[in-house]
């Protein structure tokens, strides 16, 4: 049942550039789909291990950052007088090369803070973005800092005998976006299901439980973030290449606000959650930009996480699975007792 809806879903959205004519709302969804990629791997830190990561946007920007400097080459000064020349690479090599940084940076954040867990990770990734937005602000002979890295080449396919394909426009990069999104999807359900992902949870559940049964928690909560931070990465280089600009707003506080809006109001610990909550959380300002003020637009859209919230206070996924789960149960058992009764009223 879980596989077929998965499959239609994914039809559905491998259909959207096909009849949406729109480029603003294929830009939007786009974008969108982006975010839905770092709320994902933001949900397999907060909602498999718990642990709250308030500078996730960090590991974004580092992989926008690796992928574009990549990408564009660059000529910087070091201390002593020596220098750092990079020629350009292919787009490719920046988007794998902004995974495995990424990835670099979740264990070295991962290595310091999980020892010490709780508010202290809060405080190293905090700690950690911020350092990271001041170095891309203030290396501006690396960064060109708040002037922005610009002409940033779009990603190419190399295609055997064919050349390459370069993914320029939004139909393109729709479906780029929708592929990575995908295996990111697979990959984190395949994670969840394994042996590696029930230590997780029993981390988060009963941490006291699961080292009495050999669970080492430092090296299962850094390889966690390491995959989280990885993924991160590779929604921030297909942002850098979409885009084709990045300045240090990027490390903005209030994108990493968005992924968290986007994990809880779907419902965290759910494979599906950061989807349905992206997709709701990216796509509301695009709808009420017509109608409202911007003032306005920002109190309708905590009216609406406020009424997801109380409504369905698990999160729409988990919420909705569980009053589905209750009716079923509740349909099974008068399904039940009718045929008790009509049994019972049988003549011997």
């Amino acid at each position: 049942m879980r596989a077929a809806v998965t499959i239609l879903v994914v039809a559905a959205l491998a259909s959207v550039p096909l009849w949406l004519r729109d480029p603003y709302l294929l830009n939007a969804l786009i974008t969108t789909g982006i975010f839905v990629i770092g709320a994902m791997s933001l949900n397999l830190l907060l909602g498999f291990t718990g642990q709250l990561s308030l500078g996730h946007i960090a590991f974004f920007g580092i992989g926008a950052y690796v992928s574009a400097l990549t990408s564009l080459g660059f000529d910087a000064g070091l201390p002593g007088g020596f220098r750092l020349v990079h020629t350009s690479w292919p787009p490719i090599a920046g988007f794998v090369l902004a995974i495995l940084v990424a990835g670099s940076c979740g264990y070295f954040v991962g290595l310091l803070s999980f020892r010490v867990r709780g508010a202290y990770f809060v405080i190293v990734t905090i700690s950690f973005a911020e350092v990271v937005r001041l170095v891309a602000l203030n290396w501006v002979e690396l960064t060109q800092g708040p002037l922005a890295l610009t002409n940033i080449p779009s990603i190419a396919l190399p295609l055997p005998g064919f050349g390459e394909l370069t993914l320029r426009t939004k139909f393109h990069n729709y479906y780029l976006v929708l592929v990575v999104a995908l295996i990111a999807y697979l990959l984190i359900a395949r994670l969840v299901h394994s042996h590696f992902g029930r230590a997780m949870r029993g981390l988060m559940e009963n941490e006291t439980l699961a080292v009495s049964v050999g669970i080492d928690v430092t090296r299962t909560l850094t390889l966690a973030a390491v995959i989280s931070a990885a993924i991160a990465g590779a929604a921030g280089s297909l942002y850098a290449h979409y885009i084709r600009i990045i300045d240090p707003e990027v490390f903005a506080f209030i994108n990493t606000v968005t992924m968290v809006i986007m994990v809880i109001s779907g419902g965290k610990g759910s494979l599906a959650g950061p989807v349905v909550g992206g997709l709701i959380f990216g796509l509301l300002p695009v709808a009420l930009r017509p109608v409202m003020a911007p003032e306005a637009q920002w109190i309708a859209y905590g009216g609406v996480l406020i009424a997801i919230l109380f409504v369905l206070p698990r999160g729409i996924v988990p919420s909705l699975a569980q009053r589905f789960a209750r009716r079923r149960s509740g349909a099974a058992a008068l399904a039940t007792a009718a045929l008790t009764d009509t049994g019972a009223k049988e003549p011997a």
